[in-house]
């Protein structure tokens, strides 16, 4: 089929959907991406999507497998948000990183689509992930004059606030519920000036703990989540691995 509009997504598990399950969708989830497209194709019959996100992938990664990738899709949209994974690691070097962002960026605008990009979520409510705060404010800085220079749209996750609840998170408390994925589209749809018929799922309600409660509860998630996810980045494992992009296809959802 031939698509006039065409909407590409890059990125890792942010993109993909993780943490908005779906088990009838490629890989079991959703994600705000796919509520995007299905907005943006919604009275457009000439309306294709792909996305080629990859749990677990860092920005190099996504530089090397996704943007030549997209850019033979010949993309009239591309959404983008890479270096979470980059960030987290115990060294980056962020600056010489985002170098490589920067050319890749250059190559998506040069096919003439539309280009979004994605700052860091500014974790300060999280007792783990806030240590990475100033890499991720550094990172933040660099990603806004990558955006400007290009003339790229920015949807600034750093600045909302509503993702200090933790309703908007999954159990594994590093991933957007599928609460967050429907607001997540919302913003990127008020980015992209499209109206839209999104409304948010029920947010799971989060529990008073008394501090027993919430010691048994981070020792569950430790176990469960955080252990699981140190190992994998000792042993250079990826969630990821073995996983194929959702849609590596333009199609319709």
């Amino acid at each position: 089929m031939d698509f006039a509009a065409r909407y590409v997504a890059l990125g890792d598990s942010f993109t993909e959907g993780v943490g908005d399950d779906d088990p009838a969708r490629p890989n079991g989830v959703r994600g705000w991406a796919d509520r995007v497209a299905e907005q943006l194709g919604a009275a457009d019959p000439a309306f294709g999507y792909a996305n080629l996100a990859i749990r677990g992938r860092k920005l190099r990664q996504i530089m090397a497998e996704q943007v030549d990738a997209a850019v033979e899709l010949k993309p009239t949209l591309v959404t983008i948000y890479a270096g979470a994974n980059d960030i987290f690691r115990p060294k980056v070097d962020i600056d010489d990183l985002l170098v490589e962002y920067d050319a890749g960026i250059r190559k998506l605008r040069a096919t003439g689509a539309t280009v979004v990009m994605f700052t860091g979520f500014d974790a300060r409510g999280s007792k783990v992930f806030g240590t990475m705060r100033g890499r991720t404010a550094i990172y933040n800085e660099l990603v806004r004059g990558i955006a400007g220079d290009h003339g790229a749209l920015l949807v600034d996750y750093w600045r909302f606030s509503e993702y200090y609840d933790w309703g908007m998170w999954a159990k594994d408390r590093m991933h957007m519920s599928a609460a967050g994925h429907a607001n997540m589209a919302k913003r990127v749809l008020t980015v992209l000036e499209h109206d839209h018929s999104i409304e948010l799922p029920p947010m799971t309600p989060v529990p008073e703990l008394s501090r027993r409660e919430a010691m048994r509860a981070n020792a569950r998630w430790v176990k469960d989540f955080a252990g699981p996810w140190v190992v994998r980045r000792v042993t250079g494992k990826s969630s990821g691995d073995g996983l194929k992009p959702r849609f590596a296809q333009l199609t319709r959802l």
